[in-house]
């Protein structure tokens, strides 16, 4: 098979790695895989997983013909975590930040975790109803922020970032006092409503575009200013047990995410109606479309900037543990891959 992108090339080389650890039959591992993922167009290729029963399809190609996928939806970093470390699930689908935070936490031994590959390079939008607030330095005790989790989400850690930046190290948690943990649909009905506490709230597509038509509702912060440019937001990441245990079944999840990312890729509509067919969320399929065409929104197995996320966390004393490289994040099915 010839490699014409990244994400073929990403099944070329997880084919021949995990292809060569198998040292059991594929009947001997699990007959069942459970993912977990979260809210918002940021998921999208795991939605389009589910929808196409595409982990069931390359599972069949890879000699597994009954493999049962489970699939859950959570909010936060820290439940999608806790599911893997409680055995509650296989695969969590989750942000940059909280990997590196259980990666590091799980550092030796079999238990340990790290991702299979990222999902989706997405920019976050910190959005506020308070016309006073031009910039992050103008939020005061009367604001409210919601987020999917206080401290740990991936927003959380992208303003803990900003604040670092604007006032220095010793004051990134400047804005954490203000943080509410909130779903992200939860989060957008109280910006659109004007009736809540909440005054801003920071999150993703579809949600900080459904906001933004409301001309009460503007953008304080992209993620992507924080960072420079374009970096990864979700990852999909397991434990080193569950993948040397069942290769195959990891093989049929990555390749299976490859599958959906090359459908969202062609077919931005088709994409679109099979979102909102799955999640019921309240907006058009032309909306969504003009989200997917949205040249920042990529979905891609190769990491984008997560390197620089683990050197703050590591910068503030939040891990203990500095990897070398974006590598030491990731399992060997991203790793001949062009990531950062």
């Amino acid at each position: 098979m010839k490699c014409k992108n990244a994400i073929r090339a990403l099944l070329c080389a997880g084919a021949a790695i995990l292809g060569a650890t198998i040292s059991v039959p594929a009947a001997a591992e699990t007959n069942e895989v459970r993912i977990v993922r979260q809210f918002g167009i940021h998921y999208l290729p795991l939605v389009v997983m589910e929808d196409q029963k595409l982990v069931e399809k390359r599972a069949k190609a890879n000699g597994i013909p009954d493999l049962k996928v489970t699939w859950a939806q959570l909010s936060g970093g820290a439940s999608v975590n806790d599911a893997l470390l409680s055995h509650a699930v296989d695969f969590s689908a989750g942000g940059v930040g909280p990997l590196i935070v259980l990666w590091d936490k799980t550092q030796g031994g079999k238990g340990d975790v790290k991702a299979v590959a990222a999902v989706s390079d997405v920019p976050m939008t910190l959005t506020t109803r308070n016309p006073a607030v031009k910039s992050i330095a103008d939020f005061t005790d009367k604001d409210r922020i919601a987020l999917p989790a206080v401290k740990t989400s991936m927003q959380a850690v992208t303003l803990q970032m900003a604040a670092a930046k604007k006032w220095g190290d010793a004051n990134f948690e400047r804005l954490d006092k203000l943080t509410v943990s909130m779903r992200h649909p939860d989060g957008a009905t109280a910006m659109l409503s004007g009736q809540s506490e909440i005054t801003a709230h920071f999150t993703a597509a579809p949600y900080d575009f459904m906001e933004l038509r409301n001309p009460a509702i503007r953008p304080v912060l992209d993620s992507y200013d924080v960072y420079g440019g374009p970096a990864t937001l979700i990852l999909l990441y397991a434990t080193t047990k569950f993948v040397d245990e069942n290769p195959a079944v990891t093989r049929s999840v990555v390749e299976a995410m490859g599958d959906a990312m090359e459908l969202i890729k062609s077919d931005h509509r088709k994409a679109a109606e099979i979102y909102l067919k799955v999640t019921h969320e309240k907006t058009s399929v032309d909306d969504m479309v003009s989200m997917l065409d949205n040249p920042k929104i990529a979905f891609r197995l190769a990491p984008s900037a997560t390197y620089p996320v683990a050197v703050f966390l590591h910068r503030i004393g939040r891990i203990k543990h500095a990897p070398a490289s974006w590598k030491d994040l990731f399992f060997a099915t991203a790793q001949n891959l062009p990531g950062s």
